[in-house]
């Protein structure tokens, strides 16, 4: 997951000095909020002595009157901030721009949906445009889980309220980069904060860390089989359909089990010679690892920690042992 350092957060260090301390710690953009024209001074003095990729995000009622400045300096990433009075321009053809909409977090998927289509990606403003220091809204995470369900080539970033504990959730959901402010800029020692947003958080949440609930993907989105309709061609089926790796079996709404890819593997292996007997009932995993809803990120963590082997997900279960979700975790492994 890359990160996006909000240069405007820092109202201490001159534009030169963060600009060169961002690149020796390998950031990967800089992230400028533009009202008006005035910031293109600031991206040429930036393109006088980097050539990091600059992330552009226009707050303004007529996003097209800042085309021939993203042009001439050839803007790598720009996204134009949705609202009621902004006039949606048609996109520029060619050159090196990736174009972005943005929303903010009260505008529902529905609207998303509807203009999102031509856009090579979605910003979603966990907090207001333009305003940093600002807490992070939990209820994102199941947005983001929706949208990558309706639109999956789509990429994804993040601002407002990051630190390192929503960040590592976030790279748990798949988004693509995200945007760091005041978490990241005003701090002591900003390879600190870097090297936060990169890895697993290490101290526990208290009162604020997440519940599981609050991040899993909802079992709408998984491959799910009632055992009295499973069959092997139902479940080969089923995992090719959701490309997953598993699939879940279930006794009315509790877990009964799962089945996955190395579980298909060895109930072929045993009958080499007879492929037709292969039972698939006896391929199901009916001891699966499996975390409590209501657990936090931090007893996520801690699991997942004294494993001696890798998992690729966590089954989610109430207390009554009923499937709730899923902990998909391939992005985990993703650079």
């Amino acid at each position: 997951m890359r990160i996006s350092a909000s240069i405007y957060s820092n109202k201490e260090k001159g534009l030169e000095a963060l600009v060169r301390e961002l690149d020796a710690h390998g950031i990967d953009m800089f992230h400028i909020d533009c009202f008006d024209e005035a910031v293109f001074e600031d991206i040429a003095r930036i393109r006088a002595i980097s050539n990091t990729a600059i992330d552009l995000h226009i707050i303004n009622d007529e996003p097209a009157k800042f085309f021939p400045l993203i042009a001439k300096h050839k803007v790598e990433y720009v996204s134009i901030q949705y609202g009621e009075k902004v006039s949606l321009p048609e996109l520029p053809k060619g050159g090196v721009t990736q174009w972005g909409l943005a929303f903010i977090a009260s505008d529902a998927l529905e609207l998303i949906s509807r203009w999102i289509e031509g856009y090579d990606f979605v910003l979603f403003m966990a907090s207001a445009p333009g305003q940093s220091g600002k807490p992070f809204n939990k209820a994102n995470f199941q947005r983001i889980i929706d949208f990558k369900q309706l639109f999956p080539k789509k990429k994804i970033q993040v601002d407002g309220g990051v630190n390192d504990r929503i960040a590592f959730i976030l790279r748990l959901l798949g988004v693509n980069s995200i945007v760091s402010g005041n978490y990241l800029l005003n701090r002591e020692y900003l390879g600190a904060g870097m090297l936060n947003l990169h890895k697993a958080p290490n101290n526990h949440g208290g009162d604020n860390d997440f519940k599981v609930a609050d991040f899993m993907t909802m079992t709408k989105y998984l491959p799910v089989i009632a055992r009295k309709e499973l069959t092997l061609k139902n479940a080969l089926q089923t995992m090719e359909q959701f490309g997953l790796g598993f699939v879940f079996v279930t006794e009315g709404e509790k877990l009964h089990g799962v089945i996955s890819n190395a579980d298909v593997r060895r109930g072929f292996i045993s009958h080499l010679d007879d492929l037709n007997g292969a039972d698939v009932l006896k391929m199901v995993n009916a001891k699966p690892i499996v975390i409590d809803e209501n657990q936090t990120l931090t007893d996520m963590l801690q699991l997942l920690n004294n494993l001696n082997f890798i998992i690729l997900f966590l089954p989610v279960v109430d207390s009554e042992n009923s499937l709730k979700g899923a902990l998909l975790l391939n992005h985990l492994t993703r650079v």
